[in-house]
């Protein structure tokens, strides 16, 4: 946990919690107890990190789950739109087949006391103009099989759009139900990690605030010094560094779950739209990032990489080269510049190279 974060909340810690609004699909998590305040000092730094890094991270996977839901429910919203038109259009020219069949039959109905073709064939004086006569009622024949034909198909086509636009519609009921879910489960989660930093003095929180930094120094020194990182860092393709550059621009924004800017963030809004913006659309969510785009080794690591965190790949952030990475952190704090090893690595992405391993 950030020092500047522990000092706001320091200060505010006692205060309202802020209304918050906005946020993919994991399996929805049991709801965890938040630890009952207690005597100021009677917790240990660690017992007290270990709840709020897991509230935290069980609010951002919640996140992350909203983003997902509210992804699929864009994506059936313009399905179902698109469904709606074609069924339209598709009446439409049902209307027009009805109208043909229509003519079609008053023609029918008008004609019955016509002699057959092959009767006048007979008795006709010119054998070649009964022909030719019978050539065009031929036809004629010919063209009302196929208005029938166009009639039949056309129910058809309208028939099979009208179901699919009734799914398609059920389908995006459910899914804004899922939403409004996905969004409680969040606020919830939320109002959990306020709970707890609400529960602590602020001598714990300064202590608690340098003791993380404290970890985190480490893990970045342990990283280092492994060698899984390049010494020097390869170089980034031109679509990398214009999404650097647009990362790097938002520094100082706060951080908000479900956010995609251009005002606030949450961690894989910005890495999504910092690509989207370098001409290179990726997947919302962290997750989506983990498992479509190419995995590479954190030790061919370019700027312009996404960095996943956690079992769950529920945080990502970008990484700019020297073992850093921009990232909107969590709920509180505001997008800044942080070690590579500011959470525990699940591996990297990089967003410009088909899995093939040609670039685009």
């Amino acid at each position: 946990m950030s020092g500047r974060l522990l000092r706001l909340v320091c200060t505010t810690a006692m205060a309202a919690t802020a209304a918050m609004a906005a946020g993919t699909v994991l399996a929805p998590r049991p709801a965890t107890a938040v630890p009952e305040p207690r005597e100021p000092g009677s917790r240990s730094l660690p017992a007290l990190l270990t709840d709020l890094q897991r509230l935290y991270r069980e609010a951002e996977q919640a996140t992350e789950t909203y983003n997902a839901t509210e992804e699929k429910l864009t994506r059936q919203r313009a399905e179902t739109g698109r469904l709606e038109k074609e069924l339209a259009r598709a009446r439409l020219s049902l209307h027009d087949s009805r109208g043909a069949a229509g003519r079609l039959a008053r023609q029918q109905y008008q004609n019955t006391g016509d002699i057959s073709p092959y009767v006048r064939l007979l008795l006709a004086r010119d054998p070649q103009h009964a022909l030719d006569q019978g050539h065009v009622i031929g036809q004629v024949a010919r063209e009302r099989a196929e208005t029938v034909g166009r009639l039949a198909g056309t129910e058809k086509k309208a028939a099979g759009l009208a179901r699919a636009a009734r799914k398609a519609l059920d389908n995006q009921l459910t899914l804004a139900a899922r939403r409004k879910k996905t969004r409680d489960d969040v606020h919830r989660r939320l109002g959990d990690v306020e709970k707890l930093l609400a529960s602590l003095t602020p001598e714990q929180l300064t202590a608690l605030a340098a003791f993380e930094k404290d970890g985190v120094d480490k893990a970045q020194k342990k990283l280092i010094t492994s060698g899984t990182l390049n010494d020097d860092d390869n170089k980034p393709s031109a679509k990398g560094q214009r999404a650097v550059r647009y990362a790097v621009r938002q520094i100082g924004k706060p951080y908000e779950w479900g956010a995609e800017g251009p005002r606030s963030y949450d961690c894989s809004g910005l890495t999504s739209e910092a690509w989207r913006n370098a001409g290179t659309p990726i997947p919302r969510t962290s997750q989506e990032q983990w498992a479509k785009l190419p995995k590479i080794p954190l030790r061919k690591l370019r700027p312009g990489d996404l960095v996943i965190y956690f079992p769950e790949a529920t945080h990502v952030a970008m990484y700019v080269g020297k073992g850093k990475v921009v990232q909107a952190p969590r709920h509180g704090e505001k997008i800044k510049l942080s070690p590579l090893a500011s959470h525990p690595v699940l591996g990297a992405v990089r967003p410009d190279v088909r899995p093939s391993g040609a670039r685009s």
